[in-house]
């Protein structure tokens, strides 16, 4: 069944697969026009495919590079002339260890990737239509931005970063765009693949609602927030999390 277009178009970075897939897939569900951006150019070229070619444009790029910001954003006001919505998911945790040992050059390319890239998004976005006419933007955070986060302490500092960034933008880009975050816990995708591979039902078992989470899980929690019912919320940091942060504390 062909969906009614709605008229919004949304760009979604990191959405060839995973968390950002599942985002682009549920904007596209309800009639939304999409781009989307990765690095691997076949990968996304696939799932422009997957999404429907007759809505989906693909991008390829690395996040932090400043050309590909710009090219993307061009891209899609050339396609679809306007760019509603901006959901930044692209990230990276190339490393697992103690942060005492963290090599400097890994924190910075992390960074680069989680935050900075995030923010140039966010600027060339808000230039390009939403300072004129509005929008909303949705950072993928991660509940590792909300505590320690043992052997992934860069990954969690810069989530961290992320929430107050997402804060920051939604001051200063009021009244004319909202600006959230989503939070999740471990989500089923080949990122955070060596958190349950090989033992999901132990990973699992902590969450008071039984499961990981799965990428559908946030692409509906990013619809709502690109959505009218979310009109009157924003600088929130919205945990989806099955429940686990129920468990903090508990002995």
């Amino acid at each position: 069944m062909t969906v009614e277009l709605s008229g919004k178009v949304a760009l979604v970075t990191g959405a060839s697969r995973g968390i950002g897939y599942g985002v682009a897939e549920a904007l596209v569900a309800r009639g939304d026009r999409v781009c989307i951006t990765g690095r691997n150019e076949d990968a996304l070229k696939e799932a422009v495919e997957r999404l429907g070619a007759d809505r989906v444009i693909g991008v390829a790029g690395k996040a932090h590079d400043l050309d590909h910001q710009t090219a993307a954003v061009e891209a899609t006001m050339e396609a679809f002339g306007r760019v509603d919505y901006l959901v930044n998911n692209a990230g990276t945790n190339p490393v697992f260890g103690p942060i005492a040992d963290l090599d400097l050059e890994v924190a910075r390319k992390v960074f680069e990737t989680n935050v900075v890239s995030a923010l140039g998004f966010a600027q060339k976005t808000w230039h390009a239509w939403q300072k004129d006419n509005g929008g909303a933007i949705v950072n993928i955070a991660s509940l590792a931005g909300l505590s320690a986060s043992p052997f992934i302490g860069a990954y969690g500092i810069s989530k961290a970063a992320m929430i107050n960034l997402t804060q920051q933008l939604a001051h200063e880009f009021a009244p004319r765009v909202r600006v959230n975050a989503i939070a999740p816990a471990v989500v089923k995708t080949k990122f955070a693949q060596a958190l349950y591979e090989g033992r999901e039902a132990e990973a699992a078992a902590g969450y008071p609602l039984g499961r990981l989470g799965v990428p559908s899980d946030i692409g509906g929690t990013a619809a709502f927030l690109t959505s009218e019912q979310s009109d009157w919320i924003t600088g929130q940091t919205l945990v989806v999390d099955g429940g686990i942060l129920l468990n903090a504390g508990v002995a």
